[in-house]
C-alpha cells in the first residue's frame, strides 16, 4: 500500500523548513510534530545552533504520511511504525544475486571485445 500525500496539499520547493511552516503545511500542531520526532525515526529535522528545528522536504512527506495512516487510516502508532518499516523494507528489497552476475558477465564480455 503506497501513501500519498494528500490531494491539494503542496510542499513548496525549498532544502528546509521551519516549525511554523510545517504547522501550516501539515495542518498539525508544533507540539504534536515535536511528539511525532520523539516517536518516528524517519522524523529527522537539523538543528540550528540556536535549536531551532528545520525540516527537510523528505522530513515533512513522512510527516503527512504518519498523519494520513493515524487520523485516517486509524492506525495506532505502534501500528504505523510496523507498518512504515515493512514499506519501507519491501522498496529496498536488495538486487537479486543472478542479476549481479548477469551483469559481471555482460562487463566481461565487453571487456574481451575491446581488448
Amino acid at each position: 500500500m503506497e501513501i500519498q500525500i494528500p490531494p491539494g496539499t503542496t510542499i513548496p520547493d525549498k532544502l528546509y523548513f521551519k516549525i511554523g511552516e510545517v504547522t501550516a503545511i501539515t495542518d498539525l500542531a508544533a507540539y504534536v510534530l515535536r511528539f511525532w520526532e520523539s516517536e518516528f525515526n524517519i522524523i529527522s529535522p537539523k538543528r540550528t545552533e540556536s535549536g531551532q528545528r528545520l525540516y527537510r522536504k523528505v522530513d515533512v512527506e513522512s510527516i503527512l504520511k504518519i498523519k494520513h495512516l493515524l487520523y485516517e487510516k486509524k492506525f495506532t502508532i505502534e501500528g504505523a511504525k510496523k507498518f512504515l518499516k515493512n514499506n519501507n523494507k519491501q522498496k529496498s528489497d536488495p538486487v537479486p544475486q543472478t542479476a549481479f552476475e548477469d551483469i559481471k558477465s555482460e562487463l566481461k564480455q565487453i571487456r574481451a571485445m575491446l581488448d
